[in-house]
This record gives C-alpha cells, sequence and structure tokens, in this order.
C-alpha cells in the first residue's frame, strides 16, 4: 500500500500529554461508568470498537446510543477538570475571534470564548488535543486556558463569527479561469446576437441553412454515436462490470485490519418537506462504524420549510444540520455543498441527494477501494438506480437510461481513461484534492459534470465502483423537462468554460480525451438542440426532396440514413443489456419505446437555451417525494 494511502486510512493522532502532567486523569470510560450513565460492558464493548475504529471514546458511545452527548461533556469536564460553558447563552468575543482565520478554528475544533487578565480562554470539545492548540497559538496569546463546549456550538459560533467571509469564499472557491462566475451580461448578449443572426438565415435561406444544420447535426450525431459505441464495446468485451475491482476480503490472520477513516457526507437539502423521515431512516441502515460516519445535511438560511421539518425530526447523533448564510442571493447546490466542506470531519468525502438511499455496505466499498487505488484515482463514482420504475412509462424510460449510462457507456468512458462528467450523486473523494481542486463551481447549475472535468485537466482519475444508490426517477413531464433543462444548461455552461482556451484545454487533456470532451459535451447538446433538423429526414422517406441532397451526392444521403437506423439500434441494444439483470429484466419490453422518450429533451434543450440568455444561475429545483407508494417499501 503506498505512503498516501496510508495516511489516509490512518487515524489523526490525539495528544498524549495531560493538561495538568502532575494530576493523572481517570480515564473518561471510568467516569461514565461511576455516574451510572453507562455499564460496565457498556464500556468493554465500546473499548473493543475503538481498538479497531481508533475513534474517541466518548463518540463510540454516543453513536452507539449509550451515553448522550450531555453526559459524555460533563464526564470530560470531570475528568480534565475545566470549566463547561453555553457558547449560546454566552457567545465568544468577536474581537478575539479575528486573531486567526475561520479554517484555523475548524481545523482545530476550538474558538476564543473570553479574556481574563493577560489569561484567553479557548472553548474546545477536545481537551485531550489542547496541548497542540497551545502551540498554535502561541505567538497569538500569551496565556491561554481551555474551557469545554460541545463541537456544534464550537462550529455555529466560528460560523456565526465569520458568516459573510465564509459565504463569499463558498461562491470564489473555484480558480475564475475554471468558474462561470464571469459570464456576464456581455456574453449572454453575443450568444443572443449570434441566434438571431442564425433565424435571420433561416428566414433568407431556409434551404441552404437547412442543408448546413443538417450537415452539423449529422457530424455531432456521428461524434457522440463514437463516443457511446465504442464504449460500450469497450465495457462489455471486459469481465469487470466497472472500472474498480469487488471489495477485498482481509485476511485477518497475516495482516492486522487499517483502521478506518472518517467519511463526511453531504446531503444538500432544499425546500424538502417530504423526504425528511425517509431519509434519516435509509441512512441509517448503513453498515459502516456510525462513530466514523459524519452525515451533513446542508440548508439554507432561510429554508423555512425544510428548517421546520427538521426541527420535528429527531436525528441520530452522527448526523448533523449545517446552516448556509445567505450572501450574493445565489442559492445553488455546489456553493451550499462548498460552504460545508470546511466543517467535514471526514479524510472522505461523499454526496448523497435527499432522496437516496444507498445500499447498506457502500461505505465499506468505498474505503476499501480508495485504500487499493492508485493515488491518482481521487474520485469514485457509484452507479444510479431508481426504485420507483413501475410508476409510469416517464418512470420506466428515465430508469432504462440511466441503467445504460452507468451500467454500460459510463464504465466504458472511465476505462479508457477519458473525461468522466460525473452523476450529483454517489460521488466520493479523498478530500485533500477535492479541496485542492477548489471544490465545486458555485455557479454552475451542473457542478458534477464540471468538477469531472476540471479533476481530468488536473491529471487525476475517477473509476466506477459496483455499488448502487437508488433514487427517485422523475415521473412528472414537465418536472422532467425542469429538470433535463438545468443539466443541459449547466452542460452548455461547462462546455463555454473550458472552452475559453482550447489550446490550454486540449495541453491539459490530450488529444484523445480533448476529444472525447467534444464528442459528449456537442453531441448530448446538438443531438437535442438540432432535434427538429434530424426529424425532417422523414420527409425523405415520404418521398420528399431534403435540402441537404442540393449539398452532398445521394449515396452520402442513403449514409446518412444508416447512420440514423445505427443510432437507434445502438439505442436499444445498449439498454437491453442495460436492464438483463433478473431485477429490471421486466423494462426489456419498454426499450423500444425510447425513441419516443428523448424528444422531450429537445422541449428541455430550448429551455435551457433560453435560460443560459435570460438566468444562467437559475436552478430550477426538481420536486422529490412523488413516488410514495414505492418510496415506502424502499
Amino acid at each position: 500500500m503506498s505512503s498516501q494511502n496510508l495516511r489516509l486510512l490512518a487515524p489523526r493522532p490525539a495528544a498524549a500529554i495531560p493538561l495538568k502532567p502532575d494530576a493523572p486523569r481517570q480515564p473518561l470510560g471510568r467516569h461514565l461508568v461511576q455516574s451510572g450513565i453507562i455499564t460496565p460492558g457498556h464500556l468493554i464493548r465500546a473499548l473493543q470498537l475503538q481498538r479497531t475504529l481508533g475513534a474517541p471514546i466518548g463518540e463510540i458511545l454516543i453513536s452507539e446510543g449509550w451515553a448522550n452527548h450531555e453526559h459524555v461533556q460533563a464526564a470530560l469536564a470531570r475528568q480534565n477538570d475545566i470549566e463547561q460553558v453555553d457558547l449560546d447563552r454566552h457567545p465568544p468575543d468577536p474581537e478575539l475571534c479575528k486573531g486567526m482565520s475561520y479554517k484555523f478554528w475548524l481545523h482545530h475544533g476550538v474558538i476564543p470564548w473570553q479574556r481574563q487578565g493577560d489569561t484567553v480562554l479557548i472553548a474546545t470539545d477536545r481537551p485531550d488535543r489542547f496541548d497542540w492548540v497551545r502551540d498554535a497559538l502561541s505567538d497569538r496569546f500569551s496565556d491561554i486556558r481551555p474551557v469545554l463546549a460541545s463541537d456544534t456550538q464550537i462550529e455555529a459560533a466560528i460560523a456565526s463569527a465569520f458568516s459573510v467571509r465564509m459565504a463569499e469564499a463558498a461562491e470564489t472557491r473555484v480558480a475564475e479561469q475554471f468558474s462561470c462566475r464571469t459570464w456576464q451580461t456581455g456574453n449572454r448578449f453575443r450568444l443572443c446576437l449570434a441566434l438571431i443572426a442564425m433565424v435571420g438565415m433561416l428566414m433568407l435561406a431556409p434551404a441552404t441553412m437547412l442543408g448546413v444544420l443538417s450537415l452539423i447535426a449529422i457530424a455531432t450525431l456521428t461524434m457522440f454515436v463514437t463516443l457511446k459505441l465504442t464504449a460500450a464495446c469497450m465495457h462489455l468485451v471486459n469481465h469487470d462490470r466497472v472500472t474498480a475491482p469487488a471489495p477485498r476480503a482481509l485476511d485477518a490472520a497475516n495482516a492486522p485490519a487499517p483502521r478506518l477513516p472518517k467519511v463526511s457526507i453531504l446531503v444538500p437539502l432544499f425546500h424538502e418537506k417530504e423526504i425528511a423521515a425517509a431519509l434519516i431512516r435509509r441512512l441509517s441502515r448503513l453498515t459502516y462504524p456510525k462513530a466514523l460516519l459524519d452525515v451533513i445535511l446542508v440548508l439554507e438560511e432561510h429554508d423555512d420549510i425544510t428548517h421546520a421539518t427538521l426541527n420535528r425530526t429527531r436525528l441520530p447523533a452522527w448526523m448533523r444540520v449545517v446552516r448556509v448564510p445567505s450572501y450574493s442571493g445565489l442559492t445553488t447546490k455546489p456553493r451550499a455543498m462548498n460552504y460545508a466542506l470546511d466543517f467535514c470531519r471526514g479524510d472522505i468525502i461523499g454526496v448523497w441527494d435527499a432522496e437516496d438511499a444507498p445500499v447498506p455496505g457502500q461505505i465499506e466499498h468505498v474505503v476499501d477501494r480508495f485504500s487499493h487505488a492508485p493515488p491518482d484515482v481521487v474520485c469514485l463514482q457509484g452507479i444510479l438506480d431508481y426504485y420507483n420504475p413501475r410508476t409510469n412509462w416517464l418512470a420506466r424510460c428515465f430508469t432504462i437510461e440511466y441503467a445504460s449510462w452507468f451500467r454500460v457507456v459510463l464504465p466504458g468512458i472511465a476505462r479508457m481513461g477519458l473525461v468522466v462528467p460525473l452523476g450529483g450523486t454517489t460521488l466520493f473523494f479523498r478530500r485533500d484534492k477535492l479541496e485542492e481542486l477548489g471544490g465545486w463551481d458555485a455557479h454552475n447549475v451542473t457542478e458534477d459534470a464540471d468538477l469531472g472535468v476540471r479533476l481530468c485537466r488536473a491529471g487525476y482519475r475517477t473509476e466506477l465502483i459496483d455499488t448502487v444508490t437508488y433514487e427517485e426517477a422523475n415521473c412528472r413531464p414537465w418536472a422532467w423537462v425542469k429538470q433535463r433543462s438545468r443539466w443541459l444548461k449547466g452542460f452548455m455552461v461547462t462546455y463555454l468554460v473550458h472552452m475559453r482556451n482550447p489550446r490550454q484545454l486540449f495541453a491539459d487533456l490530450g488529444l484523445w480525451r480533448f476529444l472525447s470532451f467534444q464528442a459528449f459535451f456537442v453531441g448530448t447538446l446538438s443531438q437535442f438542440l438540432l432535434a427538429p433538423v434530424l426529424w425532417t429526414f422523414w420527409l425523405i422517406l415520404l418521398g420528399y426532396d431534403h435540402p441537404v441532397q442540393t449539398l452532398v451526392p445521394n449515396g452520402v444521403v442513403y449514409g446518412f440514413s444508416a447512420l440514423f437506423v445505427l443510432a437507434e439500434l445502438m439505442v436499444i441494444t445498449i439498454g437491453l443489456v442495460a436492464v438483463f439483470s433478473p431485477e429490471r429484466r421486466f423494462l426489456m419490453r419498454w426499450v423500444p419505446t425510447m425513441m419516443f422518450y428523448f424528444p422531450l429533451a429537445a422541449l428541455a434543450a430550448y429551455k435551457a437555451l433560453y435560460e443560459l440568455i435570460v438566468a444562467p444561475y437559475y436552478w430550477d429545483k426538481t420536486q422529490h417525494g412523488q413516488a410514495e407508494a414505492e418510496l415506502s417499501s424502499t
């Protein structure tokens, strides 16, 4: 195992020197047993878990439900003989907080509370690590002393003291040359002029312009078909279903099991009033040790709907809420995740959506793969599937589309080492590399695809892992169009941002990755924006002349017809392969109807183009909780 992987798996060391060396401290567990909070049996089981997990004994007891946070805090105060303070009733001195950056306070989990003479009282929830803080602040404060506060109160105090600075940083985390935040009015005006000019040319010379657009549509369709067909073949000729191998069993007789890392999962929520209870129920099925699981529900500050919902819900100890302050009026998922990233406590960062239902062993699979993967694999993408394919025809087609993409095409793209346009959920990153990349572009409404491109440009790789997260398939036509229009608008933005400097993009990606980037983004967008142009080829089958026949020989036109047939056969074949598993085989008879499903995306594409001009950063929210019947059985 490489040294980098060992660092990833190794727990963060705790300071072994007590705060008062001349007064030996009684173990925390003994304090809790003597107080009657836990039984000796609970303590023995917690100590056994600690040998494997490396987590603090208090966190293990809380996560297992054997003690609550208040009891552990009181025992910590007695153990270390320090004062316990309530930061909600007595907030920290804001002037003292300015001494260091918010990143420093978050990293150490402390915040200055009050000054008493020459002594500064520092609130901490880990007194055993306070010597680190003492050394780091020796140049700032002449004398410091710890007081005990809860981690949630400390983080809330940091967020309050630095709210404006942290909100601004969340919007500008990605370097300007890789962000779409500079998409100004001038860019939109030029795009609008180009579209007006195209419409004008169609009106002045409709036959010629239609022929030219037909050639463009056919060329981009050829690129897209080639990419998908090559990726599908690459995947099918290999025995592994995805790029990453299955988890490996540890040989307990010959090698000790490595200590597991802490994993933070971001779950952005917005206007969710139906999903909270189901989300907690699904995530509670995870089998990863709860003491090493850090699930963060990310909420917008003024999202009263979700706030009210969660206030009525009791969260488990390993799940917490981070509220994202308002700043400039921008309300997007990537901005919220950028803000919450600084509050994460794990070495691996994951992303799930509000309606997600991951398989119970998903985190173990992710941790195992990261421990064995080469250092350049910094992202793992899981398979997305739907738990309500029987709702209606639209849900069935959506399920077939996702199965085709995540089970056949995307693994082939990843296997070839090409640019992997990430999905928005079931993503897992090495934290240090995610922070190096600048997190997510707060202004891009498909922050996942954009991050996949930036990741590849930086020389890193994405692997697909054979673990499934189930989502709710959008089963209402207009809701489907709104969701798809957001994705397509994000693809447009991502393409325009990375093509600002094509020469640099080519240098970063190399020839084949550069061509795959063009094939995916240009091919995806053109097949929907130019779909009406492709539909005009039905005129030939009906015996009418087509303008393209004046531009190319008849033999070429017949070749175009063969391409259309190949494209449809490819969609059907990939769809049949993707749903061949026993649990999805009932969808096979619906695969041929996909030709009636994709035209909906043409409407979504024009909605996306309109919004690109008038509202490029607008996030068209997808409403969850529509598939109640199947949801309740998941």
